[in-house]
Parts: structure tokens; C-alpha cells; sequence
């Protein structure tokens, strides 16, 4: 009797396991394969500018290559913070991400208070890109070079100001940067987004703008604006006839760079599956070549690295 129940026993026990390995090849056939439905990105600026552009762009490519649709939702105001919290507060499942400038990674240093935590709410994905930023003025405006807007500027202090893409961007920045290094009052005007910034320029309600290169191209080429400098250290290669801020204020040097992030706690999986698609789309020939003539730098990073 006692072999028959050994054997009974390891019959039952073949049986409960061959059901569970049934259960979870099952549940794991289950499993869609992401993206499964439409993927949301959230860009924190109005539509025209260099985060709205780089995402756009991206976005076109990555769809055709999943089979659906990439959603690009604008979500402007406080310098990116109002789109960040409601990315930091979604499901951590690869369906709602958004795309930042750096002044999200200085956010937590010029804002006294944020509802997240700039470091642990989010998962990096991917460091996409880079570019200079651009002071510009329009095509009929008195200043020829940067020197002479600092000289005008030294003569009537807080008589100039300039347009940004709102407090705590790398547009912002670049300008209290100047007024710290050329010694000059310039009086900032924020907007919500670059897009807003270079309209009120162009139609003459601010004397001059900070703006990135995939928003300032079109307008410089069509000689509606011109550049005064570039922002960083080395002339861009796009504009290669306009000087660095440099080359008139020694020690100058910034830009900004985009990047693609999601909430903290995203799977393993789907992190690998985001960064390898969005790295290849960067890479193909039409983004890349989009991108150049925009003057932004493509660079396509792994999670860490960003």
C-alpha cells in the first residue's frame, strides 16, 4: 500500500506542476507586446518649439515603427512643472512619457517648492540631443553685434530686456548669464515657450529673445531675424558666420539638451524597449538630417547615461 501511495503522491505532485507551468505559459502568452495602444508624450512648451519639434519628429518615427500611434500632447507653463507632475504621478507602464529640456534638472534649484522629486519620480530613458542657444533680434533692429547691445545696454541700464521660454529654462539662463558676465541690466520677460517668445519678437513687443536653434532656424533663414551669438563656447556649425557669446564675453558657455523620460518604477522591459526604438529613430537618415539643418546635435544615450 505504501508504494501505491508514493506513487500516487508523485503522480499528483507531476500533475499540480505541469498545471502551473500551463497557467503561467498561458498568462505570459497573455502578455501584449508594448506599445499595445497609443504611447502619450507629454512636451511641458507650446507646439513650434525645439522640445515640440525633437518630439514630433521622433514620435513620426517610432509609430510607423510599433504600428501605433504616438500621441504629443502640449502641456506649457512653469517652466515644465505643470506636464512633469502629471507625468511623475501617471502609471509607470511606458504609455505616458515626456520629453525635457535641462531646465527640468535645474527646476528644483529656482523653485522653492515642486510637487516631485526631480530625481526620483521619473525614469530616465534616453538623452537625445543637443543645442546651442541663440540671442536673437530682428532683421531691422539697431544692433549689429553683441557688443553694441551690451554698450547700449551699460548706457541706459534696465532700458533693454528679453524674451525666454519661461523662468528656470536654458533660455532664461543664458540671459542672466550674460547680464552676470557682461555686467549688464537686462530685464527678463518670461512666456511659455519659445514658439510665444520669437512672436512677440517678431512683432516688436521685446527688443531681443534667447532661443534654441530648431525653433530660431526657419526665421533666420527666411531673414526675418538675425543672430547675434550663439551661446556656446565654439560657433555652431549651422550658423558657422555667427560668433560664440565668447569670442565678446569671455567665459561664456551654455545650451540645452533633451531628454526623454518616464514615472519612477517603469518595467525592466519596457525601459529597453523605449530607449533602443527612440536611439533608433535618432539614427535613421531623416531624423538625423532633420535635426542638423534645425542646428541641434543628435546623441542618443542609454538610461544611465542620462
Amino acid at each position: 500500500m505504501g508504494g501505491w501511495f508514493r506513487i500516487a503522491a508523485a503522480a499528483a505532485v507531476i500533475h499540480i506542476a505541469a498545471a502551473a507551468v500551463h497557467i503561467m505559459c498561458g498568462s505570459a502568452l497573455a502578455q501584449p507586446i508594448f506599445p499595445s495602444r497609443p504611447v502619450h508624450i507629454f512636451v511641458p512648451y507650446p507646439a513650434g518649439g525645439g522640445v515640440d519639434v525633437l518630439t514630433r519628429a521622433l514620435g513620426d518615427v517610432v509609430a510607423r515603427q510599433w504600428g501605433q500611434s504616438v500621441v504629443v500632447e502640449n502641456r506649457p507653463g512653469a517652466g515644465g512643472v505643470i506636464a512633469s507632475q502629471a507625468v511623475a504621478t501617471a502609471p509607470p507602464d511606458g504609455y505616458t512619457l515626456i520629453m525635457v529640456a535641462s531646465g527640468h534638472a535645474t527646476n528644483p534649484f529656482l523653485y522653492s517648492k515642486i510637487p516631485y522629486d526631480t530625481f526620483k519620480d521619473f525614469t530616465p530613458v534616453s538623452l537625445l540631443a543637443s543645442s546651442p542657444n541663440i540671442l536673437l533680434v530682428r532683421a531691422d533692429s539697431p544692433f549689429k553685434t553683441l557688443a553694441e547691445m551690451i554698450s547700449a545696454a551699460k548706457a541706459k541700464p534696465g532700458s533693454l530686456s528679453f524674451a525666454h521660454a519661461g523662468n528656470g529654462t536654458s533660455t532664461h539662463l543664458a540671459g542672466e548669464l550674460l547680464k552676470n558676465l557682461a555686467r549688464v541690466d537686462l530685464t527678463a520677460v518670461p512666456y511659455k515657450g519659445g514658439a510665444p517668445a520669437i512672436n512677440d519678437l517678431l512683432g516688436g513687443q521685446v527688443p531681443m529673445s534667447f532661443n534654441n536653434g530648431p525653433e530660431s532656424v526657419g526665421q533666420l533663414q527666411a531673414g526675418t531675424l538675425r543672430a547675434l551669438a550663439v551661446t556656446t563656447a565654439s560657433r555652431a556649425p549651422l550658423l558657422p558666420d555667427v560668433p560664440s557669446m565668447s569670442e565678446t564675453v569671455p567665459g561664456y558657455d551654455t545650451g540645452v539638451w533633451w531628454g526623454l523620460l518616464g514615472p519612477a518604477g517603469m518595467p525592466s522591459d519596457v525601459l529597453a524597449r523605449l530607449s533602443q526604438d527612440f536611439v533608433a529613430a535618432l539614427n535613421t537618415d531623416a531624423v538625423k538630417e532633420r535635426l542638423t539643418k534645425l542646428g541641434a546635435q543628435p546623441i542618443g544615450s542609454t538610461p544611465q547615461q542620462l
